[in-house]
């Protein structure tokens, strides 16, 4: 069965198709692309139509176009709209409007990549989901999410990010969600707003595409709920909280037993108690939204609980890895791999995490195993940027880390606030510390390397990787 019939495509688009085609996805990237894409030209730091004979030649069913290129044929498959960005979101639009699939719109500074794969883990033992395979959030994200949904799909699971005021509500509107979800508001992208404040009012715009009836899932314990409770209430929207503090669906206990996290929860007369295959708090959170989810999407939230195990996080977002360094004597380092992203919330949840690991004695070099952080610059974080990274030195869990290392301009005011003892090696750069990683860490300790992307902490990553044979720590 066709994703994308030529005549449906020029239909959602009002544009011209220059031959019939029939395409099974949609896609934007040559280097991915798939025979029988819709290739979709959009203008970024390169213009897609530039690669349209390229992937032409990978098989792809059509490409979607402002204009012929030069070096394509005139008999070439083209859908031929005026802007291709709109093209792309007429598409998204069109998909939305002819399934029937139960459909939650997710976002929320921390979390809500982590949290849109728990649910396509749980709702997919439950029914057909769709989701994107990645973070795809944004302006042409979340139409290119939409425009590869199945129309048979029953679940739907659309995350949404901003980085400035104004961008949530044109995108929650595209999707129609039935179900709204908040993870957290945090200091993320403070630079485009004044304020905490200001994030969580642009963050509850994720209810203004609500369908009527829709529910918004929100977390009631930050200090920004009642902004997110306030907008629900003005536009007479259904709520359900969730969080420790109190509200629909409990968080009674949280336990990190080694690899695991055991969780306890409560929702109106039904207990649940049930673990997450990796370790923290942040994540546990997120799992209880995520049943509360479950539940207001009219899926099955006890069997979603069961379920929830099978979830482990995506690369660079708290992924355990065991390297191993020597075979022959099971020797190993224990990496927590959270590089992709990092703000004062998520640091201090990882920060947790690290903690409360149990490192090996008596391997490598060293008689003690250790915990150890290696922290990348937090960027986007506004005015008060220096103050922030200084003050993670004030975290309670650093009591248990027995040495921070950093890397960026930033993180230097953490360096220089850290206790002598607790104070590793400082560099400008990420590469920097690269050269020095077999001297930074040793066989025995957990490594939680942590940053912004723009960092480029994950560089270490890659170097603590290469000491040894990586193998991944799923349950």
């Amino acid at each position: 069965m066709s994703l994308w019939t030529s005549s449906d495509a020029a239909a959602a688009t009002g544009g011209h198709s220059t031959t019939v085609w029939n395409a099974q996805g949609v896609s934007i990237d040559t280097r991915t692309i798939r025979p029988g894409d819709l290739f979709v030209a959009l203008k970024d730091i390169r213009d897609g139509h530039d690669f349209v004979a390229q992937a032409l030649e990978k098989g792809a069913a059509a490409a979607l176009v402002s204009h012929r290129p030069e070096n394509v044929d005139s008999n070439a498959p083209l859908l031929i709209v005026p802007d291709v960005l709109k093209g792309l979101e007429d598409l998204g639009r069109a998909a939305r409007a002819r399934t029937r699939a139960r459909i939650a719109a997710i976002t929320g500074s921390v979390g809500k990549t982590s949290v849109k794969e728990m649910l396509r883990t749980v709702l997919s033992r439950q029914g057909n989901c769709h989701a994107a395979e990645a973070s795809y959030n944004n302006h042409w994200g979340v139409p290119l999410t939409l425009a590869r949904m199945p129309a048979d799909c029953d679940y739907a699971v659309i995350e949404i990010g901003m980085s400035n005021p104004g961008e949530i509500t044109p995108l929650s509107q595209m999707a129609q969600p039935h179900v709204a979800m908040v993870t957290t508001v945090a200091a993320a992208h403070l630079a485009a707003f004044d304020s905490l404040a200001g994030i969580a009012v642009e963050k509850a715009c994720i209810m203004d595409g609500l369908l009527p009836r829709g529910i918004a899932v929100l977390n009631g314990d930050i200090e920004t709920s009642q902004i997110l409770q306030d907008h629900a209430a003005e536009m007479g929207i259904k709520k359900t909280l969730f969080g420790e503090q109190g509200g629909d669906w409990m968080v009674q206990d949280v336990r990190l037993t080694g690899d695991v996290t055991i969780i306890n929860a409560r929702h109106a007369d039904q207990h649940y108690l049930f673990k997450l295959s990796v370790p923290g708090r942040h994540f546990a959170m997120n799992a209880v939204g995520v049943l509360a989810v479950t539940d207001a999407l009219g899926a099955d939230p006890v069997a979603a609980s069961l379920d929830i195990a099978g979830w482990v996080p995506p690369a660079g977002r708290g992924t355990r890895e065991m390297i191993v360094t020597d075979p022959a004597n099971e020797e190993s380092i224990e990496l927590l791999d959270d590089a992709f992203n990092a703000n004062p919330t998520s640091l201090a949840a990882s920060l947790e995490v690290l903690a409360a690991s149990a490192p090996q004695d008596h391997v490598g070099r060293l008689v003690k195993g250790r915990r150890i952080a290696i922290l990348g610059d937090m960027l986007e974080l506004g005015d008060d940027e220096v103050g922030m990274h200084r003050a993670i030195a004030g975290s309670p869990y650093l009591n248990d880390i027995d040495l921070v290392h950093c890397a960026g301009p930033l993180m230097h005011h953490l360096w220089l606030a850290l206790p002598d003892e607790k104070r590793g090696q400082w560099a400008e750069t990420a590469q920097e510390l690269v050269g020095q990683t077999p001297r930074l860490v040793d066989a025995g300790d957990v490594v939680l390397v942590k940053g912004s992307k723009g960092s480029n902490v994950s560089l270490v990553v890659d170097a603590i990787r290469k000491l040894g044979h990586r193998r991944s720590q799923e349950n």
